[in-house]
């Protein structure tokens, strides 16, 4: 008929015609066997039957480890390993062959059609069978609620139930679809993936871009399995790369679906958005699906994204399902799609109190988790089926009512969150007058004879102008930030505790990279004060400063502060992630200004001291100065004397030696010279004074122990322990029951011993698996110290040191000299340390403790010591002081001698002077440019604190040093202040050697132009005004200030100079060849300079977090010091066993991750000797030192800390005195680690 009537029909299209073909190749391929449909999904799909679910049930238990974490890990990923191999056997079935060809091969035009009369066909195929089942069902379903009634019936009860989930079984194997196809595809291309890796250049690589060109056309795709309950994270992630790769990262809007099953959801999108959602009532297939939407051009005027993406839910509440099943199934899903959307849509069908009540409760929960991760999505309510919209939208009796009912649903629901909130809009901002619409139902009477209701169009597009007018206040989210949701909200609901798992990657990456600009920024601040420090430092020795105010640093400051300022406001405002990044905003803000006002107090600080150190030299300057004048004086009037035997310079050498040394007794005569130190002499007398033996003190230091204390792997030999030791004196005193087995954060032992002594060691034997060859080593543990009290004794000799050598470093020795009472304090803070902890521990130190303690922090003192001296020394000893400048004015001595003329010598001597100073200009330019070149430039240096950290332990692993290894184990500040110093050096003399010496050279041309400047333009002033060699000299003094320090030169022996441009042209000459002599400088001579790169750098980069993880003692990355409120966390944690933890009464390491324990069901001893456990999923409520802390399962990824301990095994062993054997044994799968995929490793943990 409409062939005859000239009207076009879909059928006669031949595009329709080849893509009905090609269904109908599949179709025939189904029922050539005439199969039981409910067999179907057996033959010819079976990578997601039985493998698939086992393979998902086995995954979520990674997330509910029980007894040894680390094994039980180790081995349930293998079992997953296995399953993979077992779907990879499999062979592909010919009707994915056919499918997979038919979408590789036809046009776009075609594959749409083929696509519809797949999925028609195969309903049509199924419909038949379903409806049987369902009738089967709902008799089942209706005897069984009967018999609920009947008490006397349990057995019968107990049988009909049985049958109703056989029909269930059979109910999901006859459900089969389109969106069935596409989970086999996922499934085999995740088999592969595992076993083969990432390949491009095979079939099942092809996938993700083939599912992706379907979901760009419109096609849904399914995001969460239902039928197993999980999502299929690697499929997914690859489809929605391959999106990307053919659209861009594009903005999306995400609009997430909630409601109760059969409640016109999928209809309502439909219709909404004209998608294609399968509409069917019952819930046979479950999950969750997402199908994009492009948004028209007309339409991108108002909104700020490209494509609508929609993740439409099967209904909540399943048949199928009962009691807590449901329950959590529900919430997860809820929580799932509430998190993946900008905006959720909250479908209630119908008015019935009791099914309004359940999804409320669900959507409440969920909202509220979102709030406790600081997700923000919007929420608007949709009321379905209701009879008289007019008169609902005007009544707000019934908004009321709901509100009222979310009020509740959020007092209970913060109850079970452990969270504040007394109404529904303390968790999500919700406005009931705006946020809620009411819709008329679809139909006009009872299906299937009744009318649409040309009214629910309408309601629904009044529904889809609220959605849009709420979208065009979002700017969405990037594709490629809604697939990371999905992997971060997935991973967060395997593990029990939601809240507590969540890991925000998004908000992660935008933190690290606002971590990096707070580190230009500061860097940018730092290097402008730098300069300043530098000039006001050059002023204040060449005498023209006296005083540094607070207010005039910053004024010298203010223009770089003020422009950082600008820098951050425009990064806050402009950059694509400023909304996540407004949460930080203010604190930043206020990180920067304390970031200034401490650099501002810090520099006014070192430039006090400068002054003071010149205003202590006063008198040895005047004494030089009267020296000079005497000694030129003199060598003036001996030259005339000596004219004749100028060329006899051995004759000029005693001359010279005669007058100088009458010069100096003369001028040194009132002043006692500076006496050397005695340090061992000094640290003997107070170790005698403190009681301690002779003969301890000489054995300390004939074997270097003390040189140890800090690194010493096991502490028992310091310790007192009593002959008798009680196997179990560190157990528990109530036990329930004969043995129990805890894990502790220290993963010890503890036992429980209720029955008669006579037991006791058949219970050893028992727990400890006891036999006559590890009687030597049980023997030993029960002498050990426990983890804890190592970890005590560790932070005592951290603390002693540390408050000792501050103590020496706060003492004015450079400018007052030594002191023999410095050293007494510092072994008065070690002695009351030392006390201190003894009244605080059970056990006793021996008194080579305290000796070794002692001079271990006199050996660190020493250093400090002894260069300070020296400098105090130079600067205060005329004697030490003119013998090192003896040479220097012989040559002037010889010059007058030789007949050179005044201009001459003058000149000699001033660029004698700026020689020195030259060398140490440049110097000092040359560390704070190469300083600023490495923070730019060097991979390890240019970004936050978790990059250094990255490349630290890459540092390490490349070196394969253990007692490097050790240090940064123990003292992680101090490895890492030695990497940065190692890096710097290693950049300055070996790989960046040319680049290092091209910035010295320019360094040393800008000196030689600032010189040359200053002479022409002291010259000309001087000559304009008339004036003498006096008016010169100060004049060029002054024009160098900021730059060079100059000593003050006396004129009086030179006011015969009258010819000045002789004299500049002697003073340019004499300079040239010390600027050639300065740029053919040694790059040595970097490493005495007064300001030094790797100083600068490590106070750059180790300003920042160094609180270690309660566990495994992992530091902190965050790069800001004091970063409250934001968690303290590290990518980088690691077994607990390369601290030296271990189970109690065993020698055996602890080899477990932390952040495996805290998706175990084990618990843990939060502090020494505490009498709770305290479950590790719940470690935040353990104390202040966990509660700060951010620790997510990871399943122990890292896979560096695990070659480590396969690398340094025997070593570790030796250091700690354990060994890797019982509950401690190294998995297997560790051993197959390289070091390559250690280090890379590394790099996946930061992305």
């Amino acid at each position: 008929m409409a062939e005859l009537s000239g009207i076009r029909v879909d059928e006669s299209d031949p595009a329709c015609e080849r893509g009905k073909s090609a269904a109908m190749k599949i179709m025939d391929l189904l029922t050539e066997d005439d199969m039981d449909v409910s067999k179907i999904k057996d033959e010819f799909l079976p990578y997601q039957g039985h493998l698939w679910h086992q393979w998902s049930k086995i995954h979520k238990e990674l997330y509910n480890l029980k007894g040894n974490a680390e094994k039980e890990k180790s081995k349930k990923q293998q079992e997953l390993m296995n399953i993979r191999q077992k779907q990879y056997t499999v062979s592909c079935s010919k009707l994915m062959e056919l499918f997979i060809e038919s979408l590789s091969s036809l046009p776009p035009k075609d594959k749409q059609y083929f696509l519809k009369w797949t999925q028609i066909l195969m309903d049509d195929l199924s419909t038949v069978e379903l409806s049987l089942i369902l009738h089967s069902y709902d008799e089942k379903w209706s005897e069984v609620m009967a018999l609920k009634d009947t008490a006397s019936k349990l057995d019968l009860l107990s049988t009909k139930q049985t049958e109703l989930e056989e029909i269930t079984k059979k109910l999901q194997s006859a459900t089969f679809g389109l969106e069935h196809i596409f989970r086999e595809m996922g499934q085999i291309y995740e088999a592969h993936r595992a076993i083969e890796g990432e390949s491009r250049h095979t079939d099942w690589s092809k996938y993700p871009e083939l599912a992706a060109q379907l979901m760009i056309s419109g096609h849904p795709m399914e995001l969460m399995d239902g039928d197993a309950g999980h999502v299929p994270l690697t499929w997914i992630s690859s489809l929605l790369e391959e999106v990307i790769k053919k659209l861009g990262d594009q903005r999306v809007f995400v609009l997430s679906v909630l409601g109760i099953q059969s409640s016109g959801k999928s209809t309502m999108l439909n219709t909404m958005f004209g998608l294609q959602f399968a509409v069917s009532a019952g819930r046979c297939t479950k999950g969750a699906f997402v199908q994009l939407l492009r948004v028209s051009e007309e339409m991108k005027k108002d909104l700020k994204f490209d494509y609508l993406l929609v993740v439409d839910t099967e209904g909540l509440r399943a048949l199928e399902l009962e009691g807590n099943i449901t329950r959590h199934h529900d919430n997860e899903l809820a929580t799932f799609v509430v998190g993946l959307g900008n905006m959720t849509l909250i479908n209630i069908f119908g008015e019935n109190p009791s099914e309004m009540q359940d999804i409320l409760q669900i959507v409440v929960q969920a909202f509220m988790r979102m709030k406790k991760v600081k997700l923000s999505p919007s929420c608007v309510f949709v009321h379905q089926n209701v009879t008289d919209v007019a008169a609902a939208e005007k009544n707000m009796d019934g908004k009321r009512r709901l509100q009222e009912k979310l009020d509740q649903m959020a007092k209970l629901a913060a109850e079970e969150e452990d969270y504040s909130a007394e109404c529904f809009s303390d968790v999500i901002e919700f406005d009931v007058r705006r946020d809620v619409k009411y819709c008329s139902q679809l139909w006009e009477g009872s299906p299937p004879m009744a009318p649409p209701n040309p009214g629910y169009s309408e309601s629904i597009q009044e529904v889809k102008n609220i959605i849009l007018s709420k979208a065009s206040q979002s700017a969405g989210i990037t594709l490629s930030q809604f697939k990371t949701k999905i992997q971060d909200l997935w991973s967060a609901l395997l593990s029990e505790n939601f809240v507590f798992s969540f890991k925000n990657t998004l908000e992660i990456a935008a933190y690290r990279k606002l971590e990096d600009q707070y580190g230009n920024w500061t860097w940018a601040l730092r290097s402008n004060m730098l300069t300043a420090e530098n000039q006001l430092y050059n002023r204040i020795e060449n005498g023209n400063l006296d005083k540094v105010k607070v207010s005039y640093l910053k004024k010298k400051t203010s223009k770089k502060y003020k422009e950082i300022e600008t820098t951050m406001k425009k990064y806050f405002e402009e950059d694509r992630e400023k909304e996540l990044l407004a949460q930080w905003r203010g604190r930043f803000e206020t990180k920067i200004k304390e970031f200034h006002d401490e650099q501002v107090s810090t520099v006014k600080r070192k430039l006090d001291e400068v002054i003071q150190q010149k205003k202590a030299r006063k008198k040895l300057d005047d004494k030089k100065k009267e020296f000079e004048d005497k000694l030129l004086q003199k060598s003036k009037e001996l030259a005339q004397q000596l004219k004749d035997k100028a060329k006899d310079e051995e004759e000029l050498k005693n001359e010279f030696s005669s007058v100088w040394s009458d010069l100096v007794t003369e001028i040194t005569a009132d002043i006692k010279p500076v006496e050397d130190i005695d340090l061992e002499e000094d640290k003997f007398t107070i170790l005698r004074e403190l009681g301690i033996e002779c003969s301890l003190i000489e054995e300390s230091k004939r074997s270097g122990s003390y040189k140890k204390i800090s690194t010493v792997g096991n502490y028992s030999n310091y310790v007192i322990l009593s002959k008798k030791k009680d196997l179990y004196e560190t157990s528990e005193t109530e036990p329930s029951q004969d043995i129990v087995k805890e894990d502790t954060h220290t993963s010890r032992l503890v036992t429980y011993i209720t029955k008669p002594v006579s037991n006791l060691w058949k219970s050893t034997k028992t727990v400890f698996g006891y036999n006559s060859n590890t009687k030597q080593i049980q023997d030993k543990s029960h002498s050990a110290l426990s983890c804890d009290e190592q970890q005590q004794i560790i932070s005592l000799i951290d603390k002693a040191e540390k408050l000792s050598l501050d103590s020496i470093k706060s003492k004015p020795v450079a400018t007052r000299g030594y002191s023999l009472t410095y050293l007494q304090e510092a072994a008065k803070t070690v002695t009351e340390e030392v006390k201190k902890f003894q009244s605080q521990s059970k056990r006793t130190l021996k008194k080579e403790f305290t000796v070794d303690l002692l001079l271990y922090v006199f050996y660190k003192a020493e250093i400090l010591l002894l260069d300070s001296q020296k400098k105090f020394k130079m600067n205060n000893d005329p004697l030490t002081y003119l013998e090192s400048k003896k040479t220097y004015y012989f040559n002037v001595f010889r010059s007058f001698c030789k007949g050179s003329s005044s201009a001459v010598v003058l000149a000699e001597l001033i660029c004698e002077k700026l020689k020195a100073s030259t060398v140490e200009a440049v110097c000092n330019k040359t560390a704070i440019g190469l300083a600023g070149a490495m923070r730019c430039n060097f991979p390890a240096f240019n970004g936050n604190r978790l990059n250094l950290e990255k490349h630290l332990l890459k540092a390490l692993a490349e070196k394969e040093n253990f007692d490097d290894y050790i240090t940064y184990i123990r003292n992680p500040r101090s490895q890492t202040e030695a990497f940065i110093k190692a890096e710097v050096e290693k950049y300055i003399f070996t790989d960046h050697r040319h680049e290092t010496l091209n910035i010295l050279k320019k360094n040393v041309h800008d000196i030689n132009m600032l010189v040359s400047q200053a002479l022409s333009t002291a010259t000309q002033k001087v000559q304009n005004q008339r004036g003498d060699i006096n008016m010169w000299l100060k004049e060029f003094s002054s024009l160098l200030k900021d730059e060079l320090t100059l000593d003050s030169i006396s004129s009086q022996n030179f006011s015969d100079i009258s010819n000045l441009d002789f004299f500049m042209e002697e003073i340019k000459k004499e300079f040239t060849c010390i600027i050639h002599e300065v740029s053919s400088l040694s790059l040595e001579k970097l490493k005495e300079s007064r300001v030094k790169p790797h100083e600068i750098l490590i106070d750059q980069l180790c300003k920042c977090c160094w609180v270690t993880c309660p566990f495994c003692a992992a530091v902190c990355t965050n790069t800001i010091e004091d970063h409250s409120p934001d968690d303290h966390n590290v990518p980088f944690h690691r077994p607990s066993g390369i601290e030296g933890w271990h189970k109690r009464g065993t020698v055996e390491f602890s080899i477990n991750f932390c952040t495996t324990n805290v998706a175990s069901d084990d618990r843990f001893r939060p502090y020494p000797f505490s009498e709770k456990f305290v479950p590790y999923k719940l470690y935040r409520r353990a104390g202040p030192k966990y509660a700060d802390w951010r620790i997510t399962p990871d399943e122990s990824k890292l896979a560096y800390w695990k070659w480590f301990v396969c690398r340094f095994k025997k070593k570790l062993e030796e250091y700690y005195k354990f060994k890797f054997q019982g509950r401690g044994e190294i998995p297997n799968e560790w051993k197959t680690i390289s070091k390559n995929e250690a280090i890379k490793s590394l790099d996946e943990m930061c992305e």
